[in-house]
């Protein structure tokens, strides 16, 4: 495996657990603080933008550009 991959799985496994950790300590302060599901919100907003970008991205067959390169 490049060392390049290795680094990108490195790097998107320790980003997923930060994500994880910030929405747990979102919810549990939620939980804690009477109006604190307002909180909430922003988040499952964010949440949801980034899906949709995902999703669009993965999607596009026309922003595949290096898929048609020759190595």
């Amino acid at each position: 495996m490049p060392l390049d991959k290795l680094v990108l799985i490195c790097v998107c496994v320790l980003a997923a657990f930060g994500v994880t950790l910030w929405l747990a300590a979102l919810v549990l302060t939620a939980l804690q603080v009477p109006a604190g599901w307002l909180a909430l919100i922003p988040a499952a907003l964010a949440a949801y933008i980034f899906y949709r970008v995902l999703a669009e991205r993965l999607g596009n067959a026309d922003e595949d550009h290096y898929d048609r390169m020759k190595h």
